[in-house]
Formats: structure tokens, C-alpha cells, sequence
């Protein structure tokens, strides 16, 4: 894990770590591959909450993720993200899967439309970097 992710991470309650089997499990499942850094987080950490900065961060475990993309109906509204957290109100964090560098980015739960999709970053730590700075 990337020191500067860890830094960024100070304040976050991180959870155990994901087994590499269910990522895995869960990659073949949605016929993706996820970006190598939350890759490597859900091995350091499977989700938790926290503040990164002054922004207020829950990542979803990643075995949550199938069912809670589609209670939220992502595929319908916004197809191609796929949400791996929130800020805990009402806005969902997402890695954009439809895209070659799966850039991290945030979309309104209410009024979900890819056209109110907004880029964080294409990686992790610049998405963690991104919340520390708003």
C-alpha cells in the first residue's frame, strides 16, 4: 500500500482485509478488472468510513458491491459505474468501468444520470487526494 494512501487514510476506520479470492470472485462476476490501487486497498482494507480531510468517506465491502449497485439501480440509471461508496449522504462514489482508465468519480444518488457524472481522479490516491482537498 502506497505510503501517501496511507497518509490519506489517517482518520478512516479501515476494516479487515479482503481475501483475494472474493475480489477476485467479484471481478469475474461483473466481467471487470478494478483499477490495481483499490485493488490493493481491498487487500490493506475491505471498505470502512472515515474522514479523509474534511470530506466524510464509506467504502463499501467489496462483497457488498453487486447487491448495492443493484438496490440503487446503477445499471438502469448510470450504466457503466460502478459504486464502491458514498459520503455517507447523496453523493455516490464510483470507478467508471465503461472507460479504459476507469477514472474514480461522484454522481448524485438522487437524479442518478451519467450525465451528472463529475471526474475525481484516474486513480485511487488521486481520489483520495481529491476528498482531502474539498
Amino acid at each position: 500500500m502506497d505510503e501517501k494512501i496511507k497518509t490519506l487514510l489517517s482518520q478512516f476506520e479501515l476494516n479487515e482485509p479482503a481475501s483475494e479470492n472474493i475480489i477476485k470472485k467479484v471481478e469475474e462476476l461483473l466481467s471487470i478488472n478494478f483499477p490495481q490501487e483499490y485493488y490493493d486497498f481491498l487487500l490493506f482494507s475491505n471498505g470502512g468510513e472515515g474522514a479523509i480531510g474534511q470530506s466524510y468517506l464509506v467504502m463499501w465491502k467489496i462483497e457488498d458491491l453487486i447487491e448495492l449497485n443493484e438496490a440503487y439501480g446503477v445499471e438502469e440509471f448510470a450504466p457503466g459505474l460502478l459504486i464502491i461508496g458514498s459520503n455517507g449522504g447523496d453523493t455516490a462514489y464510483c470507478i467508471d468501468m465503461k472507460r479504459t482508465i476507469k477514472p474514480f468519480v461522484q454522481v448524485p444518488f438522487i437524479g442518478m444520470d451519467l450525465s451528472e457524472v463529475q471526474d475525481c481522479s484516474n486513480d485511487f490516491n488521486g481520489f483520495l487526494s481529491f476528498l482531502n482537498q474539498e
